[in-house]
């Protein structure tokens, strides 16, 4: 019987290859597909869903918006540049120490940011959290203060603590917790597991494994996305004046208040100035660290 099948089938595949088969019996050629056509149908579905979102709210914007109003705008924007060159350069000395206030502010929030964001990162971490419920605390902080912008937050810390640096410093540093401590978090979960298994061997505890497998790995990271977010709360802290927090934000709405446009110019030149320096400072760290 084991030989009848044998031969049977080596029967068959010979004909398959002449090109001919037993009687009743068909080849298909299997038919290619990128999507099965009820995944084809439901993107499709998607993109109209989508198309008819964008246009409801174009209607809505349309509809609440002075379309008028463009037609000269071209006109206004010049006019508006015209009163501010040039530059009311007669109070630069006095916008120094609101500079180097705004300096501060970036700074310290940064490192009070840092600071709280460096632990809550390791509990938010999967492969170093000692406890889910202690994972779902520190992701639930990231997430706070990564959904409040800075100006919101000054704002809040205004009304509670009065207006000045210190409220100005504590609105970045809950603005920068989140930052860091999300990045971070992803960067210790993306370790390479075989130090942290070779650490382990040796009988070494929690916190050593940590400090000599988890730490060396994470540094270059960690140091590359603190000097970012410094970076970037350089630029948030010139506009946190605009609400009281300090800074030279306080200036610049004074000026516009009393639409001395020059002096409007010249706050603009500065901080242009101090972005472009604080952006080839951290590029330097950055590329020094990493």
């Amino acid at each position: 019987m084991g030989a009848g099948l044998a031969r049977d089938l080596c029967h068959t595949e010979c004909n398959r290859e002449q090109g001919s088969l037993p009687q009743g019996v068909q080849m298909t050629a299997p038919v290619w597909q990128r999507r099965t056509p009820a995944r084809q149908y439901a993107i499709w579905l998607g993109w109209f869903l989508g198309v008819m979102l964008f246009l409801l709210c174009f209607k809505i914007i349309s509809d609440n918006t002075i379309w008028e109003f463009l037609t000269d705008a071209h006109v206004q924007a010049a006019s508006l540049i015209g009163r501010m060159v040039p530059p009311d350069w007669s109070i630069t000395g006095s916008l120094m120490l609101p500079l180097w206030d705004t300096i501060n502010i970036a700074t310290v929030g940064t490192a009070l940011g840092v600071l709280i964001a460096f632990p809550l990162a390791f509990l938010a971490a999967r492969n170093t959290t000692p406890h889910p419920a202690l994972r779902a605390f520190a992701l639930g902080i990231i997430v706070s203060s990564r959904s409040i912008n800075a100006l919101i937050w000054a704002i809040l810390l205004v009304t509670m603590i009065g207006p000045g640096l210190l409220a100005g410093m504590i609105a970045i540093a809950l603005r920068s917790i989140g930052f860091v401590g999300k990045l971070l978090y992803e960067a210790i979960e993306e370790i390479q597991p075989t130090p942290v298994e070779a650490i382990t061997s040796t009988g070494a505890g929690r916190m050593q494994v940590l400090a000599f497998s988890v730490l060396p790995q994470i540094m270059p990271a960690f140091a590359g996305i603190t000097v970012y977010r410094w970076d970037i709360n350089i630029r948030e802290s010139t506009t946190l004046g605009l609400v009281g927090a300090g800074g030279i934000g306080l200036q610049m709405n004074a000026a516009i208040n009393n639409l001395a446009w020059g002096q409007v110019a010249t706050v603009f030149v500065l901080i242009f100035g101090t972005v472009i320096v604080s952006e080839w400072v951290s590029a330097k760290v950055r590329h020094a660290v990493i």
